[in-house]
């Protein structure tokens, strides 16, 4: 009968191999998943991680994808390193995306000699947001030490029942013939392009100065420093006199900051309004991208590049394989199971007993 013994000693090497081997794995997964479609291996792998990187094109709408993802993971790692498991980023993104672009739309006058003041009120609106809707999280759980992953969780449906509240009500375009969204914003609330006939818009450098960001702090600061030690032993952090209470609030602040500028940047990048649906997902597969990442601000680059390759990917296999829209999820279950069996037979080896 097999079982599962710990290892003495664990490679701190494999440890962090393990999301590489994660990553080739689910290549190999997705490959036989193929193979079982009716599909050519080959052909679509290519489609999934080839046919994104052939054009400075691709590239840029890969970029789309990794700057919401690169955010949310950001702060979901800072959040898990503080041993405070938010669920709920994907609630946070949608009220920033809310009260970002409802601040947007009120402050939209076609104005051009004011649009980059009011770009930035907006994305204040947005990072405010998603802060207010995480300290929701934050204050039951230190009130009523309710759990924050329930709590954060239950608040994503609330959030996106607000949205459609608002699309369908008070925001809705009344010249979009009753269709369920707001106006489009003006040119001068659109955040301005990193490249030239691309819709790589500026969120790119916002996650990449979030992501450099949270290395300084969690490395190089103090406050950084008792975060890390609250979430790997909470009794020595007690004993040195580093307050969890404050490790809980400023971890699901940033977090919801960061979630919040995500969700505006949406509205005021790619999409240029408000609909029902904002996000695809970010917020969850965001937790893939953090644990993938090892919880790294710096690691998260490479595994939020490796999920923005999924939902490329997904787009492209549906309009070219005919394959269902269901695709990107199966890659995401698939890294994220992958990983999971990887952590634990590095941590754990199997025995045999008669």
């Amino acid at each position: 009968m097999p079982w599962l013994e710990a290892r003495p000693a664990p490679s701190r090497l494999m440890s962090w191999l393990s999301p590489v081997l994660a990553v080739l794995l689910t290549v190999l997964c997705g490959a036989l998943l193929f193979l079982a479609l009716g599909q050519d291996p080959l052909a679509g792998l290519a489609v999934f991680f080839v046919e994104p990187l052939r054009d400075l094109h691709g590239w840029s709408e890969l970029g789309i994808k990794v700057a919401p993802l690169l955010l949310i993971a950001v702060g979901l790692a800072m959040c898990f390193r503080a041993n405070v498991y938010n669920i709920g980023a994907e609630g946070q993104l949608t009220l920033g995306a809310i009260c970002g672009g409802a601040a947007a739309l009120y402050l939209d006058t076609g104005d051009v000699a004011h649009g980059a003041w009011m770009i930035a009120v907006s994305l204040l609106a947005g990072m405010a947001g998603g802060m207010a809707w995480a300290a929701l999280t934050a204050w039951l759980r230190d009130r009523f030490n309710a759990s924050e992953i329930l709590v954060s969780l239950m608040l994503v449906y609330i959030a996106q029942l607000l949205l459609s509240y608002l699309v369908y009500g008070v925001l809705r375009d009344p010249d979009g013939f009753n269709f369920p969204q707001s106006k489009l914003l003006s040119d001068t609330l659109l955040l301005p392009m990193v490249l030239a006939d691309t819709r790589l818009h500026i969120g790119i450098v916002f996650a990449l100065l979030a992501s450099l960001g949270g290395w300084l702090f969690l490395s190089k600061s103090i406050s950084g420093f008792r975060l890390r030690v609250g979430g790997m032993a909470p009794a020595a952090a007690r004993y040195a006199g580093f307050s969890s209470r404050k490790a809980l609030w400023s971890s699901m602040l940033i977090c919801g900051a960061l979630s919040g500028l995500a969700g505006v940047c949406e509205v005021l990048g790619p999409m240029g309004q408000l609909t029902p649906t904002v996000s695809p997902g970010y917020g969850f597969a965001a937790i893939i991208v953090a644990f993938v990442g090892r919880l790294h601000p710096v690691g998260v680059l490479f595994s939020s590049f490796v999920m923005a390759l999924f939902y490329i990917g997904g787009e492209l296999a549906q309009s070219r394989l005919g394959l269902p829209s269901a695709i990107t999820g199966v890659f995401q279950g698939i890294l994220l199971f992958a990983l999971l069996a990887c952590d634990v037979l590095i941590q754990y080896q199997l025995r045999w007993r008669k």
